[in-house]
C-alpha cells in the first residue's frame, strides 16, 4: 500500500488566511476575529481586533474546531442539529462545544484536510463569505 504525502497547513498558509478574511471583513467595513487550526486542531493563528465584539474570538475557534471535527462548512451543518437533525446530540457528545453558525470552514489541499478555518465578528453569510476568500486565495 502506498501513500501520498500531502503538504500540511503551515503557519506561512495561516497567516495568508488570516489577512485575507481579514481584508475582505475590512473591505466590507466589519471587524471580526479569525481563527486557523492545524489538521489537529492546534492553533496556527489567531487575529482578535480590539473594536470586534469580545465574544467574536471565541466564536471564531468554535466555528474552525466545528469545521474541523466534521469536515464541513459550519453553514452546511445548522439544520443537522436541530431536533430531529442529524446531530442534534453532537454538541454535548465532543469534550469542545460546537459551534453551528456559517463562518467555519474545513481547508483541504490534494483532497485532504489539512485545517479549518473560523471567523466571527459579522452577520453570519458576511463570516462564511470572509472564510471563503481566505480559502479561495489559499487554493
Amino acid at each position: 500500500m502506498s501513500t501520498t504525502a500531502v503538504a500540511p497547513l503551515t503557519t506561512e498558509d495561516a497567516e495568508l488566511l488570516v489577512a485575507t478574511a481579514r481584508r475582505a471583513a475590512e473591505d466590507a467595513g466589519v471587524t471580526v476575529s479569525v481563527t486557523v487550526l492545524d489538521a489537529g486542531g492546534h492553533l496556527l493563528a489567531f487575529r482578535r481586533d480590539d473594536r470586534a465584539v469580545l465574544i467574536s474570538g471565541e466564536t471564531s475557534t468554535r466555528k474552525a474546531y466545528t469545521a474541523l471535527q466534521l469536515n464541513a462548512p459550519t453553514a452546511d451543518l445548522v439544520d443537522a442539529v436541530q431536533p430531529g437533525g442529524l446531530f442534534h446530540t453532537l454538541p454535548t457528545a465532543l469534550d469542545r462545544p460546537l459551534l453551528f453558525i456559517a463562518g467555519g470552514l474545513p481547508v483541504h489541499r490534494d483532497g485532504r484536510l489539512i485545517g479549518a478555518i473560523g471567523v466571527g465578528g459579522g452577520a453570519p453569510e458576511q463570516d462564511h463569505g470572509f472564510a471563503t476568500a481566505a480559502v479561495q486565495a489559499l487554493a
